[in-house]
């Protein structure tokens, strides 16, 4: 099979071959695939497959070519479906290894496969994703080759990075959950008044010391993770990451503008600056991600979800326009006699509008005139139907995410209990 112009790029899966050229590699649908295309050295290469031949210019990956087959059907036409008699979590690993997900499933078999894990799901492991050099001897030989100042900034890395790895990994996961439950909680006492009070003065002190503290600890790990990590721009490129700079970084901002501007100045007084910054403290409460799987799977839900929540805000912006408009119409808009001054705008009719498709309502505003009450019925009944529509397609990818994640640290806790036994 050759696919696209230019000098052939060969790929043996399992005795397969496909014939591609360099340009195709580059946005090639396939993590583990388009990944050969920023190869400089042989080294590289074979990080991502099981073998090269530089006179060919042939990779060999030692993985099932049926299930491969499907995988390129998906790329062409966009649907991918399980081979036929071939195991449901067998085929989900090869997926994991070529760098797809359960979601790219159709709908069919997506279900197929949540029934498949959640029945082997004490049992199942998933195998590692992209990024291991598939189990070639002299990938493992270079691995070894690195001596232990390799072998100690992957076991640095593990313990930053998976909080069920080992047991320092859990100690260090342990202190920095009690870091941020501490910084939150000085963070909601600094706003009560009696903190603020000019007789506790030096209650404020403490508090700004303690908060200096949880701040050390916090710039330090992240450092640490930014130091052993295998590949800087990744680092910087992650979710977590970028929160962890976000939740820092104000109180430096802060500790300048202190600098610049003076303790009890007047432009610091009556700015809102520094409130801002200091309230932007609270994404500290989102580093719990690192350590709690369920937030770890909303996020990832999420981002796998995207699309279906686009979807979801779309429905609600395009109800919430019409319903908005039809309402202040019926209520305000009419010579009835009878306007209704909480409907006196579309804006101000679009408040009633999201929370009666959203919620029961607050009660705040409500219509008076038959027309709008059989509108709001209409309304409230819509929102039922709308938000009810994509639900399905993200409860599935929901379930899916935490099993993975479930799985994952399932293989971390094993890998504990041998460090333990050991």
């Amino acid at each position: 099979m050759n696919f696209g112009r230019g000098p052939p790029v060969v790929l043996n899966v399992g005795g397969t071959r496909y014939s591609f050229s360099r340009e195709v590699l580059k946005d090639f649908p396939l993590r583990r695939v388009s990944r050969l295309h920023g190869c400089l050295s042989e080294q590289d290469v074979l990080e991502v497959c099981d073998d090269y031949d530089r006179e060919r210019n042939e990779y060999f990956f030692d993985r099932h070519s049926e299930a491969f087959g499907f995988i390129m059907l998906y790329v062409r036409h966009g649907h991918l479906r399980f081979v036929p008699h071939m195991c449901e979590l067998s085929f989900y690993n090869e997926l994991l290894y070529w760098g797809l997900e359960g979601a790219h499933l159709d709908y069919c078999c997506q279900r197929r496969l949540d029934d498949r894990l959640a029945e082997s799901r004490p049992y199942y492991c998933p195998e590692e994703p992209a990024g291991d050099a598939g189990g070639d001897p002299r990938a493992k030989g270079r691995r070894a080759a690195g001596g232990e100042g390799g072998k100690w900034l992957e076991r640095m890395r593990r313990t930053f990075e998976e909080p069920t790895s080992s047991l320092a990994a859990q100690v260090l996961a342990t202190v920095s959950i009690l870091f941020v439950i501490v910084s939150m909680v000085v963070l909601c006492a600094s706003t009560l008044p009696e903190w603020r009070a000019p007789e506790n003065r030096s209650v404020e002190e403490q508090s700004r010391i303690i908060e200096a503290i949880c701040i050390g600890w916090f710039t330090a790990e992240c450092i640490v993770r930014f130091i052993v990590s295998k590949n800087k721009c990744e680092f910087v490129r992650r979710p977590l990451n970028i929160i962890d700079l976000l939740a820092i970084t104000p109180y430096y901002i802060s500790v300048l503008m202190t600098v610049f501007t003076g303790e009890n100045s007047q432009l610091q007084r009556a700015g809102v600056t520094l409130r801002v910054l200091r309230m932007m403290r609270i994404f500290w409460v989102i580093k719990l991600a690192r350590h709690f799987i369920g937030l770890q799977t909303l996020g990832l839900t999420l981002k796998r979800c995207y699309r279906e929540m686009v979807m979801l805000l779309v429905f609600i912006c395009v109800a919430m326009a019409i319903f908005s408009a039809l309402s202040q119409l019926l209520e305000n808009g009419l010579d009835l006699g009878t306007k209704n001054k909480d409907y006196a705008s579309i804006p101000a009719a679009c408040w009633w509008v999201i929370i009666s498709m959203t919620t029961v309502g607050y009660g705040d505003m409500c219509p008076i005139t038959v027309p709008g009450r059989i509108l709001g019925g209409i309304c409230v009944v819509s929102g039922i139907v709308l938000l009810a529509l994509p639900i399905t397609f993200i409860y599935h990818s929901f379930v899916q995410c935490y099993h993975e994640l479930k799985f994952r640290s399932a293989r971390y806790s094993r890998s504990l209990s041998a460090e333990f036994l050991n």
